[in-house]
């Protein structure tokens, strides 16, 4: 099977030949490759600077980085490309949309391409907090509004990344912490189910498949996440006491799951800790199938890279079903 058809057999509740991988974003580039997936003369305020011929080549270049980096990773779903161009409800930009074409050529319809696609609310600063806990309690039919408001765009910008290539959302509001949802069950069955529920109906019927992520203890929510129908649920949150084995075992038959490696782990654990974190996911996420191994956030920058080939090496190690 190629990535690509991994993912798919994963997403949909099906037992690939192998368990696929990937992650939200991928930040250790520059470590692991001595690369830039989003250089400095390429990001919006830049770009314009460089000629016509000169920005044609760049995007052609960082194209074939992207290829080459998530071809070296074996990602079945490659993230963004991010920083590069824009998105809103009028379209794509002209240089992400030639970018996200370019990477499927090159990637040869052998991967998936995923962008960001949520449109929900999600944890806010302090300030905001305080903001919208007022607004609840004073006004909640804005509060219904806005967010209705705000998932209606979300699939209008959703709708213009499938016309230019994308293939997977991946749906990216937060909503909880360690210690669980940032507002009631209760208040976010009424002021974030629906419309999460709104935005992923959407995607699925425009050819995209959905990843949900949230950080933290998702326990309290678990059902309305699951209610909403997405392809998969991510990142099932080991620092917030989300243990895979629990949720593959009240869920695992209605959404695929992602992550569960232990990011802090990877931080300042011992490679013990590693990599029994990256063993034990396997262990119980893989039966069945309907699991894509990743971490519980992103391989993000400070991180050893020699802590996230580690637990890829576990991967490769554990990976197949028929072994």
């Amino acid at each position: 099977m190629t990535p690509k058809e991994r993912a798919i057999a994963a997403l949909t509740l099906q037992t690939p030949d192998q368990v696929p991988t990937f992650e939200l974003e991928f930040q250790l580039e520059k470590e692991m490759f001595g690369k830039e997936l989003i250089p400095e003369d390429l990001r919006p305020q830049n770009i314009g600077k460089l000629s016509a011929a000169e920005r044609d080549k760049r995007l052609n270049l960082l194209a074939e980085d992207f290829a080459y980096i998530y071809g070296e990773l074996d990602y079945a779903i490659i993230p963004g490309p991010y920083g590069i161009g824009s998105v809103t409800e009028q379209g794509v930009s002209p240089d992400l949309k030639f970018l996200i074409k370019k990477v499927r050529e090159l990637t040869a319809g052998k991967r998936m391409l995923g962008y960001h696609g949520d449109g929900t609310y999600s944890i806010t600063d302090g300030e905001g907090m305080s903001e919208f806990a007022y607004q609840i309690a004073d006004e909640p039919e804005v509060v219904r509004a806005n967010a209705n408001r705000a998932a209606e765009n979300a699939i209008i910008r959703n709708r213009h990344l499938v016309e230019a290539g994308i293939e997977v959302s991946l749906l990216c509001s937060d909503y909880c912490y360690n210690s669980g949802p940032f507002i009631s069950p209760a208040m976010f069955e009424e002021f974030i189910q629906p419309y999460l529920a709104k935005i992923i109906e959407a995607a699925k019927k425009d050819g995209l498949y959905t990843i949900k992520h949230t950080d933290g203890n998702i326990m309290p929510i678990l059902n309305q996440l699951v209610e909403c129908r997405p392809h998969a649920l991510h990142s099932i949150d080991p620092m917030a006491g989300v243990d895979i084995k629990l949720v593959k075992k009240l869920v695992g038959d209605k959404v695929c799951l992602a992550g569960n490696v232990h990011c802090a782990a990877m931080q300042t654990g011992t490679d013990e800790e590693v990599i029994a974190s990256a063993e034990y996911c396997l262990t119980h996420g893989k039966p069945g199938g309907g699991y894509i191994f990743c971490t519980s956030n992103v391989p993000f920058k400070g991180m050893p890279p020699e802590r996230y080939q580690m637990i890829l090496d576990v991967w490769k190690k554990m990976r197949d079903y028929n072994a």
